[in-house]
C-alpha cells in the first residue's frame, strides 16, 4: 500500500468521524426543536378547536352534524389533546432519524390514526341519556385498572418506530378515557380539557400503581354519580 493511499484513507476516516460527531452533537438540538414545534402545533390546535367547538356542546345529547364538519372539529381537537403528551416521542424520533421529513411524517401518521378513530366515533355515536353516559364512564374506569391498559400505556411511552404504530399503541392506552370523553360531551370544552390533562399525565409520568388505581376508581365513581345524580356533576350538560 502506497503512502498516498494510506494518507487518503486516513483523511477519509477523519472526515467520517467529523461528520458522525456533527450528527451526534446536532441530535439534541433537533430533538429539542421537534418537541418545541410539536407543542407549538398543539397550542395552535387548541385555538382552532376551541373556536370551532364554540356553541356546539349539548352534553350527552350532542348532535355530530355533517361528517365533514365533525372531522373539521375532531382533527384539531385530537391534535390539541394528544400532541402535548406525544412531544417526548417526537423528540426521540428526531434523535433516531435526523432527516427533514422524519418528524412531519411521524406526526401526520400519528394524527391520521386519531382521524380514523374519529371516523369510528362518527359511525357509532348517537345522542344518549345520562344512564348510558354513566355506564360508559364506569366501563372506562374499569378499563383503566386492567393489565391491557398498562401494557398499551407502557408501549406507548417506549415505541417510536413509526407514527402509525405509535398512534395505535396510544389509542389502546387512551381508549377508556376517550370513551368517557365521548360519552360525557364530545364537544364539551370542559371534558376535552379534563381528559387531555389525564392523557398528558399518563404519557409523561411512569405508571404508579396507587395513582393508577385512584384514577380508575375516581372515573368509576364519576360514572355512578352521572347515573344517580347527574345534576350534581360539574361540567355535565343535561339534555333539555
Amino acid at each position: 500500500m502506497g503512502l498516498q493511499q494510506v494518507v487518503r484513507e486516513r483523511e477519509s476516516q477523519a472526515r467520517r468521524l467529523i461528520l458522525r460527531s456533527g450528527a451526534v452533537s446536532a441530535a439534541p438540538a433537533a430533538a429539542a426543536a421537534a418537541a418545541v414545534a410539536t407543542l407549538a402545533l398543539a397550542t395552535a390546535s387548541w385555538v382552532v378547536a376551541l373556536d370551532r367547538m364554540d356553541g356546539m356542546d349539548m352534553g350527552v345529547a350532542t348532535e355530530l352534524g355533517w361528517f365533514a364538519s365533525f372531522i373539521g372539529v375532531w382533527v384539531p381537537m385530537m391534535a390539541a389533546m394528544m400532541l402535548p403528551g406525544a412531544a417526548p416521542a417526537v423528540a426521540s424520533r428526531a434523535r433516531l432519524d435526523g432527516s427533514a421529513f422524519a418528524v412531519p411524517l411521524f406526526l401526520c401518521a400519528y394524527l391520521a390514526v386519531w382521524t380514523v378513530v374519529g371516523v369510528g366515533v362518527y359511525a357509532v355515536y348517537k345522542p344518549h341519556g345520562t344512564a348510558i353516559a354513566g355506564a360508559l364512564t364506569i366501563a372506562a374506569g374499569v378499563y383503566e385498572l386492567t393489565p391491557l391498559k398498562q401494557l398499551f400505556r407502557r408501549r406507548c411511552r417506549e415505541d417510536v418506530v413509526s407514527g402509525i404504530r405509535f398512534g395505535f399503541l396510544c389509542v389502546g392506552s387512551s381508549v377508556g378515557l376517550m370513551v368517557m370523553f365521548v360519552a360525557l360531551g364530545v364537544m364539551s370544552v370542559t371534558w376535552t380539557a379534563v381528559v387531555a390533562v389525564v392523557i398528558v399525565f399518563q404519557k409523561l409520568v411512569r405508571s404508579i400503581l396507587v395513582v393508577d388505581v385512584l384514577v380508575g376508581l375516581a372515573i368509576v365513581g364519576l360514572g355512578i354519580l352521572v347515573i344517580v345524580a347527574p345534576s350534581s356533576v360539574p361540567g355535565l350538560t343535561l339534555p333539555t
